[in-house]
Formats: structure tokens, sequence, C-alpha cells
């Protein structure tokens, strides 16, 4: 039989929610086995954890157990590094500070201090909310659990703000992060005069919840409208980071990674191009290198990759 000590391990690290430690110590007690000619025992929890590993490698999505909450939110088991991402120097040395604060939290913990946990991001459409909070949760080595507001806001009187709370508490019973997009579609100002009742209601238990929430949980939010956010919701959220259109400089990033991937470049000059591109978003400047990515392999051999780009920066210029 396993020592004491790893069964004692398997069972905080489980309670804890820290997945790595959690794995280790399963196979520990695997090892252990195996040294003790417990062989189909040793083999079967070898299994388990390569099933699992599997499946967190394949992005693979799954949902709630509780037949109640199963369309409340989806487990997204994230592929996004920080890494991957064009951000601004402020906003990267701010991420790389609360990924810090969580892989040290015992130390902080000791000093009586809790990791920073309630982040909101807030900017225009496109640039970056979604991914950055897949990449948090990546960083963090926990799942990201999305919310599903067609699964929480009812019909009835009083049923959203119950669902919210029965979704919460479930949550907050393992490490993980907590992504709410449109964010200001629940926390929405309250003195709103064409808001009902209902929603204040839903608004005051979500910010009694964000309040209690523990720090393994990472709650984020994301809004496009920031202006539309009840003024207490602003204050529960212990940091606060904008996404706005990226500069020329970030462009000529971006252009320059994704030439990287594709193996070839656009026979312009980054410069000259993200000055054609000013106004943009992220994501509509992947989705006009992506066309001109298309466009330039299907017209292979006889492509000519400035033509195609010109072309599409007309189109561009004329929407």
């Amino acid at each position: 039989m396993a020592r004491a000590d790893l069964i004692i391990n398997l069972v905080r690290n489980g309670i804890e929610g820290d997945e790595k430690l959690f794995r280790k110590t399963v196979e520990a007690i695997a090892a252990e086995e195996r040294s003790m000619k417990h062989f189909a025992l040793a083999e079967r929890l070898t299994e388990l954890l390569k099933t699992s590993i599997t499946q967190k490698a394949s992005g693979q999505i799954s949902e709630s157990t509780d037949p109640g909450l199963r369309n409340s939110y989806y487990i997204v088991h994230p592929k996004k590094k920080l890494e991957d991402l064009i951000l601004p120097k402020n906003v990267r040395a701010t991420c790389d500070e609360i990924i810090e604060e969580h892989h040290r939290r015992d130390l902080l913990r000791s000093h009586n201090l809790e990791p920073r946990h309630r982040i909101l991001l807030s900017g225009p459409p496109g640039n970056g909310k979604t991914s950055l909070a897949e990449a948090f949760a990546n960083a963090l080595m926990v799942p990201l659990y999305v919310v599903k507001y067609e699964g929480i806001i009812g019909s009835y009187l009083g049923e959203t703000a119950k669902q919210l709370d029965r979704m919460l508490d479930q949550v907050k019973s393992q490490r993980c992060a907590l992504f709410f997009d449109e964010f200001d579609a629940l926390g929405k100002e309250r003195a709103d005069p064409n808001e009902v009742g209902e929603i204040k209601r839903v608004v005051n238990a979500l910010l009694m919840q964000i309040d209690l929430m523990p720090s393994h949980v990472t709650v984020i939010a994301a809004t496009n409208h920031p202006e539309m956010l009840d003024n207490a919701a602003w204050r529960r959220f212990d940091t606060k980071i904008n996404l706005p259109k990226p500069t020329r400089s970030l462009v000529e990033e971006w252009l320059s990674s994704f030439q990287n991937k594709v193996g070839h470049d656009f026979g312009i000059t980054n410069k000259t191009l993200s000055e054609k591109l000013k106004g943009l978003s992220f994501g509509e400047i992947e989705d006009f290198a992506l066309d001109v990515q298309r466009r330039y392999v299907l017209g292979l051999p006889q492509a000519k990759i400035k033509n195609i780009i010109s072309s599409r920066i007309k189109c561009i210029q004329k929407g």
C-alpha cells in the first residue's frame, strides 16, 4: 500500500487544485506500487494519467457534471501562451507580475498576503481579451471556465441570481480561471433607469460572489463597453488592464511574427504595410493576413503577393 505521506499529499493537492503536484504524487504512488509488484494497480494509475494528458493536449471541452449547470459554463484546457500574443509592454509586465504572485503564493501567504486574482480586461473588440484570458489560464496551469450567459439568465424573476450563485459555488471548489466575456451583460450599471429589478438583483449577487471568491479562482472579466459597467463592479477588480487598438510598432511586430510562421514575407516592408493597416484591430489585421495568405497559396506558382496585398488593401479602404 502507498505510504501515508503520499496519500496525504494526493488528497491535499486534489483539494487545492494543484494539478502539477497532483500528477507527480500519482506518479510516485504508481512507482511505489510497481516496486511492490502491484503491477495491475500501477498500470491503471499510469493509464489514467495518460488519458488525462491526451484529453488536455487535444483541447477537449467538457461541461459541468451537475445536470442543472451543464449549460452554465464550459471548460477549455488552454493552449495559447503569453509568448504567442503581441502585447504592449506595460500589459505584459502586469501579466508577468500576477503570474509570479500565483506561482509564489506560499511566500505571499506567509506574510498574510494573497495573489491578485480579479482581473478586468477592457478595450475595443478584436484586440486579444479572450486570447489573454486563455493565456493567463495556461500560465497558471489551470483550466479556463467560460461562462455561458444563455444558461444563467432565466426568464423568471429570481431565477438568474439563483443560477449564478449555484454556478459560482461549484466553480470555487477548485483551482481554475473563471472567464466572463462581455461582462457588461451581467455587470451593468444598477442606476440605469431602463433596467428592471431582476437585473439589479443579478448585479448584487454577482458582486457579492466576486468578493467571496477565493484566490485559487482567478476571475477574469472582459468588456468592450466599460462605460456600461456598474461603478461597484469596477471596484471589485484588483487589476484593470486596457487593451487598445495596436500601435504601428505592435502591428509591425505582429506582421513579422505572422510572416515567420508562414515562411515568406509579403514583398512590402512591415513599416509600410502597418501604415496602410492603421486603425484596424488585431482581429481585423489577422483576417487580412489570412486572406492574403489564402489567395497567395491558391495562386501558386504564378501568385504575386504584392498584387494580392494591394487588392486587399483597396477592399479595406472601400469598406
